[in-house]
């Protein structure tokens, strides 16, 4: 089983920037993609950014160039560096692992994140 904390979110305004962390604990080692989703009052969950145990990164298209994944390995922590916020960036922010391996994906709880106009 893995665990997922969550930390970061809150309250910015639009053009600012706001970090999110996400620590594994519990059984880690067949984790490879982490990432983080976000959902908006009314919308469907969406993928907002990924990366797996290699390095490599996807994104949607809508924060392509403002939000940045990363991840340490060794802390199995998975990173959202969001900048030039938008009142459209305001979601519900959740982060995951996948475990392929067990066919299994672990979430941490929701963080809010609202960016004011």
């Amino acid at each position: 089983q893995v665990q997922l904390v969550v930390s970061g979110g809150g309250l910015v305004q639009a053009g600012g920037s706001l970090r999110l962390s996400c620590a594994a604990s519990g059984r880690r080692f067949g984790i490879n993609s982490m990432g983080w989703y976000r959902q908006a009052l009314g919308n469907q969950r969406e993928l907002v950014g990924a990366i797996t145990n290699s390095g490599r990164t996807t994104y949607a298209d809508s924060v392509k160039g403002r939000f940045t994944v990363s991840r340490d390995n060794g802390k199995i922590t998975v990173y959202l560096q969001m900048n030039s916020l938008t009142p459209e960036d305001t979601a519900v922010y959740f982060c995951y692992a996948e475990e392929p391996f067990r066919a299994v994906t672990s979430w941490g709880q929701g963080t809010q994140v609202t960016v004011s106009s």
